[in-house]
């Protein structure tokens, strides 16, 4: 087995500095155990399975089929009323990392800390990063321009140097990436690690419909937009023809809504909610109401491959890239 020794790695006991990003409707099992057999850290969301005994028994299904490190994504704002119950089953089920979302992830380092697991943050600013650092995480993932889903406003060419030389903690880069060549990039800059996502979607295990599969390989940078429909927050999709059609911008009426004390926290929710139903609509069958996530390195995917074979890809177009960089010459 090939090895990238880096902090990560060290960290989470892995050979290779790859994390199989958590997607929503899209991570399943299969994927999940494929990346972290293939030596580096597979993680799903939890919100991937429900009911919750559906997540449980998905959890043993993991946890049966490799001995390698996993992860679980889990949403900590106050819509997810399911986190308690999310972290405690992992932490049962001996789940070595958990990433975090969209809110404070002070209770998850505390509890998974207790159980030895580690914790990194996503996080688009410096700001952000140190509140983490602060709680006691384990890492931040620089969610970037780029990314698919909650992107950042930053250029990872910034993000990632920005972070890692103010920061105490391994700096993991998300957005953009999909080859060796980006990972050699991400690497270069700072990152401990990289967390790669929209390659993925488009591998055999994964289960999405296949004209989310398709749309991943017609796409190009271009086709990516930012929309604050699905969730409130600008997310990265596909420009299909019912994105064009709906609009990018929540409608005024949610807008001023979201914005009011008094009514925020019932339309925050709500807007997920109804987002959510959306995109799981999209991934599992074919509809009319296509709202696919991606982010913008569909550009470099061009085939279907198993996880095995996108890892074993990534590592030999890291080597050829660090290789043949060119060199000072005096």
């Amino acid at each position: 087995m090939p090895r990238i020794p880096t902090a990560f790695t060290q960290m989470m006991n892995c050979d290779l500095p790859i994390i199989g990003a958590p997607m929503f409707l899209v991570s399943n099992v299969e994927t999940v155990v494929a990346v972290s057999e293939a030596g580096g850290v597979g993680t799903f969301p939890a919100l991937n399975y429900r009911p919750i005994a559906e997540y449980k028994k998905a959890l043993a299904e993991m946890k049966a089929q490799t001995k390698k490190p996993i992860g679980v994504n889990i949403i900590v704002n106050k819509s997810n009323t399911r986190q308690l119950d999310d972290l405690r089953y992992a932490l049962d089920a001996g789940v070595e990392l958990f990433i975090t979302s969209l809110g404070s992830p002070r209770q998850v380092i505390l509890d998974a800390h207790k159980n030895g697991a580690k914790v990194v943050c996503d996080v688009t600013n410096l700001d952000h990063a140190r509140k983490v650092q602060d709680m006691g995480a384990d890492g931040v993932i620089a969610v970037a321009t780029g990314a698919g889903g909650h992107a950042g406003p930053i250029s990872p060419l910034v993000l990632i140097p920005w972070l890692q030389s103010e920061l105490r903690i391994p700096v993991i880069a998300a957005g953009g990436i999909a080859d060796g060549r980006s990972m050699a990039a991400a690497l270069t800059l700072g990152a401990s690690a990289v967390s790669i996502g929209t390659r993925f979607i488009a591998s055999k295990e994964s289960r999405v419909d296949q004209s989310y599969k398709d749309a991943i390989l017609k796409s190009t940078p271009e086709d990516i937009v930012l929309t604050t429909r699905v969730s409130g927050t600008p997310a990265a999709v596909i420009n299909t023809p019912y994105i064009q059609k709906m609009g990018l911008d929540l409608p005024w009426y949610l807008k001023i809504l979201k914005n009011q004390k008094l009514t925020k926290k019932y339309i925050v929710p709500l807007i997920h909610f109804l987002g959510t139903k959306q995109l799981e609509e999209a991934a599992v069958g074919p509809t009319w109401k296509t709202v696919w996530s991606a982010g913008q390195s569909v550009g470099m995917i061009h085939e279907i491959l198993s996880c095995q074979e996108i890892m074993e890809k990534l590592v030999r177009e890291y080597e050829q890239t660090i290789a043949q960089q060119p060199r000072l010459e005096r």
